[in-house]
């Protein structure tokens, strides 16, 4: 056990340092979707001061994202030192990851979800899929894209998206 404990010690932290702060003339969304986010979208990341908990949903993906959402929480993102945590209930969670086109099973799963979620409450659709269907577009059970079924707050674009792109937006909810 006291080897074990040495051998903790030793390492230390195994994560990547943080990405650079932006420069003050540059914007912060680089590595999200150009769209605009809803003007009030700063007050309720104000409201979340600094701490957001996170429920993943997956509207009908193929599971890139969520592996790559996996990723953006493991040790080498690190993604909870930004203060996003995963949490298992819609109830506890101010934050929605949403992936995957929205299918005609999960749109009413994932519009009560939305609405467990506690105010104020941030919607990300990530990945192409989660934004306008991507392969998935004209499919028969394919309901729609995740904005179609609830409202989009930030989407962070990508066949899957890269951990760090996850990691940027969910330091803009933070704020951190």
């Amino acid at each position: 056990m006291l080897s074990l404990l040495r051998k903790i010690a030793a390492t230390g932290r195994v994560a990547e340092p943080a990405p650079p702060r932006p420069e003050p003339g540059l914007s912060p969304d680089s590595a999200l979707s150009p769209e605009p986010a809803p003007p009030d979208l700063a007050r309720r990341v104000k409201a979340l001061r600094g701490s957001a908990q996170v429920r993943c949903v997956d509207a009908g993906s193929c599971n890139g994202c969520e592996i790559e959402i996996g990723q953006a929480f493991g040790p080498v993102y690190d993604a909870e030192r930004y203060g996003a945590r995963i949490v298992a209930s819609p109830r506890h969670a101010d934050v929605l990851l949403v992936t995957g086109p929205v299918t005609r099973n999960m749109a009413e799963p994932l519009r009560r979800t939305y609405a467990a979620a506690a105010e104020p409450r941030v919607v990300i659709a990530v990945g192409d899929c989660a934004i306008d269907c991507g392969e998935f577009a004209g499919g028969y059970g394919v309901e729609g894209a995740v904005g179609d079924v609830v409202p989009v707050d930030l989407s962070v674009p990508g066949c899957p998206p890269a951990p760090d792109q996850i990691v940027a937006a969910l330091r803009r909810v933070t704020g951190r």
